[in-house]
């Protein structure tokens, strides 16, 4: 089954004329997504790559039903972009841009909030159900893609866009796959944490195992460590966490705008501690990841 997305989960790209979104949409288009419409102001009246093109997303909800959209406008404009989708009864968002001023991240996620809607990201890749539906751009080309997320039974949630695809790939080699994979985003305020998220992979009968990707910096992993505690979850969870480095660099950035590190509970050692205090098993090693999901699963008799 898989969360979020399923086989006739139809949506729209907003931004679509734009590189990257005629990239992903060619992509999306290969890989079997159903992509009923894009927007770009000024632009309507055009196709791109078969998908027709409108000025708004209103335009496009007035005559179909539209179950979410992947947004990949520049910043300054990025937050208006959701709320129009928003407000067009859109009710999941992928939101790629990057870089969204915290106040505007903020906003919209307390408008959807609100709306009945949830956001994915900001500065994420989207999720996918292998086989089913690509809602992003994660996996790169449609033949890359297919050959990194294969069919399975483990969800995997990751900070980085780049990350979800490389365990993935990893999981799909030992033979696990994945039910689905979530790029959560790596900005400082984004829409869906792992701890929100956890209750829909609980629901899902197709996940048997969770795989967290952390990065130092933010309260995400404190959050989770939190709800594992406090839920008697059925899902074994495995976690990898990037930048251990920096627990000898206090103060410094690392990779994505989300991960400054400027407290205790954001270090990476801390991060270890409390999801292990949890009952989450830690890897040291990006690489013994398929391995611990294997031990844990037999451990639960899965």
């Amino acid at each position: 089954m898989g969360v979020l997305v399923h086989e006739n989960f139809e949506f729209i790209v907003q931004g679509i004329t734009g590189r990257e979104a005629l990239n992903f949409t060619r992509e999306c288009l290969q890989y079997g997504s159903k992509i009923v419409g894009g927007v770009t102001p000024g632009r309507g009246g055009r196709e791109v790559y078969g998908v027709p093109v409108y000025d708004t997303v209103r335009e496009i909800t007035a005559k179909r039903k539209v179950d979410g959209s992947v947004i990949t406008v520049p910043a300054a404009f990025a937050a208006d972009a959701a709320l129009e989708a928003i407000d067009a009864g859109i009710k999941l968002l992928v939101i790629i841009t990057e870089g969204i001023p915290r106040r505007d991240a903020s906003m919209l996620i307390e408008y959807a909030t609100l709306h009945g809607a949830r956001v994915i990201g900001p500065n994420c890749l989207g999720v996918i159900i292998p086989d089913v539906c690509r809602f992003g751009s994660l996996g790169g080309p449609a033949v890359d893609c297919r050959k990194a997320f294969k069919p399975g039974i483990v969800g995997v949630m990751s900070r980085s866009g780049g990350m979800t695809t490389e365990i993935c790939n990893a999981l799909s080699a030992a033979g696990l796959g994945e039910s689905t994979a979530i790029s959560v985003g790596g900005d400082p305020v984004i829409g869906s944490t792992y701890s929100e998220l956890m209750p829909l992979f609980e629901a899902d009968p197709a996940t048997k195992a969770v795989v967290i990707y952390s990065e130092p910096g933010g309260s995400s992993e404190a959050e989770l460590a939190r709800w594992a505690k406090e839920n008697e979850s059925r899902l074994p969870i495995v976690a990898f966490v990037a930048g251990r480095f920096m627990d000898e660099m206090p103060g410094m950035s690392f990779g994505h705008a989300g991960t400054v590190v400027d407290k205790k509970v954001d270090s990476p050692a801390d991060k270890i501690r409390r999801m292990r205090e949890a009952g989450i098993s830690v890897a040291d090693d990006i690489g013994d990841i398929p391995r611990l999901v294997k031990e844990r699963l037999a451990g639960a008799g899965a």
